[in-house]
């Protein structure tokens, strides 16, 4: 395992040569938003050939499937870099593609329709986590936020239970209610109220308080409408067998949907090889060092296969230039790897599955992050 003295890197010269990465591929053009609609398109696809084979038997696993890859899609691939404005500056965008437009009012039922807010995602991803990464104030910190978990006294074969089935649920268990908390907290410390230390209180999931009916009408009756209802009822010219049929195959492409972001999501930033950090960033160079130490890549190559990844597999490259399209990180990634090899930091990049077994470890307790106590 390759450690770092952290107090030793040049991180003046770090900022320098990480910059000069993003003047060489220059602003935004009209290629990278047609790789943007190319790679919408394969995700459509996967979802319309899904449908197409759902409704002929139950529980249609290829059909679940293709659902469920069409569902990634449209977070990892489409919603991640727009909401990032990763598109904003390309000369003639269409609104639909830019922060302001994206998942906006009516545009949320066709651009990104999920258990999770868009705007409360925005809030807690795009600026508290990418932000404030491995930090105490990340809300994505997987050691801290499963302290509970890691430090319980529950048998360690049912710790490893219990993160198996949280990650069968974990977009609507975990992640749709905190990005919600996250937003309703930045709002609140707006009005000088306090803010709501967990998602798991009972007024955060009653329909009947003000917090739980906005999880309810942001968050749980759209999707629950749309792909539990809307979707298997258009079915119903086929009869009632295919309705139902596309009913049980959605809830099974849900739990693949489930399972496949938290693969690739989960892993990117946990594990007992990345840092965390107890102070926060004091520059840029700092703020460049912790997104290379305190991240992993997984395997890289083609756009199918990162398209798989989410184009997640870029992580290092993402949390560098989170407004960078997607086409640019297979041209960023040696760029980087050269800067890392120059200034003696480490490059992690390994299998998902390889990084996801290493993150369980250290959710069920077994192993514990690096940790940057001060600069």
């Amino acid at each position: 395992m390759m450690q770092i003295n952290y107090a030793q890197v040049d991180q003046k010269q770090l900022a320098q040569d990480i910059d000069s990465i993003k003047e060489r591929i220059g602003k935004p053009t009209i290629e990278d938003l047609n790789h943007l609609k190319k790679v919408e398109w394969w995700g459509r696809i996967s979802a319309l050939l899904g449908y197409s084979v759902a409704w002929i038997f139950p529980f249609n696993i290829i059909g679940a499937f293709l659902i469920s890859l069409g569902n990634i899609s449209r977070w990892a691939n489409v919603a991640h870099p727009v909401m990032h404005g990763a598109y904003d500056k390309v000369p003639g965008v269409p609104e639909r593609y830019t922060r302001k437009g994206f998942a906006k009012g009516w545009r949320r039922i066709v651009d990104w329709l999920d258990w999770i807010d868009p705007a409360a995602w925005d809030y807690e991803h795009n600026k508290k986590h990418h932000y404030n990464l491995g930090e105490e104030s990340d809300p994505d910190n997987i050691e801290l936020n499963l302290k509970w978990l890691r430090e319980s006294n529950i048998p360690m074969w049912l710790r490893y239970v219990i993160v198996i089935g949280f990650a069968g649920i974990w977009k609507i268990a975990y992640y749709a209610p905190q990005t919600l908390r996250m937003l309703a907290n930045y709002e609140r410390k707006k009005r000088g109220e306090p803010e709501y230390k967990t998602f798991l209180r009972a007024g955060a999931w009653s329909p009947f308080a003000v917090d739980g009916r906005r999880l309810w009408l942001s968050c749980i009756l759209p999707y629950v409408g749309f792909r539990f209802v809307f979707m298997p009822l258009l079915f119903l010219p086929l009869g009632t067998d295919a309705v139902l049929n596309v009913f049980m195959a959605s809830l099974l492409a849900e739990f693949f949907a489930n399972l496949h972001s938290f693969f690739v999501i989960i892993p990117n930033h946990a594990a007992e090889d990345i840092y965390r950090f107890e102070q926060p960033t004091k520059g840029r160079g700092e703020f460049y060092l912790r997104q290379i130490i305190g991240t992993v890549n997984y395997n890289t190559g083609s756009d199918q296969v990162d398209f798989m990844h989410g184009w997640l597999n870029y992580q290092i490259e993402h949390h560098l230039f989170p407004s960078i399209p997607l086409n640019h990180y297979q041209e960023m990634q040696p760029l980087v790897k050269e800067i890392c090899k120059k200034h003696k930091l480490p490059y992690r990049q390994e299998a998902v599955f390889k990084r996801l077994w290493m993150t369980i470890e250290l959710m069920v307790g077994k192993t514990n992050q690096l940790v940057i106590k001060h600069a």
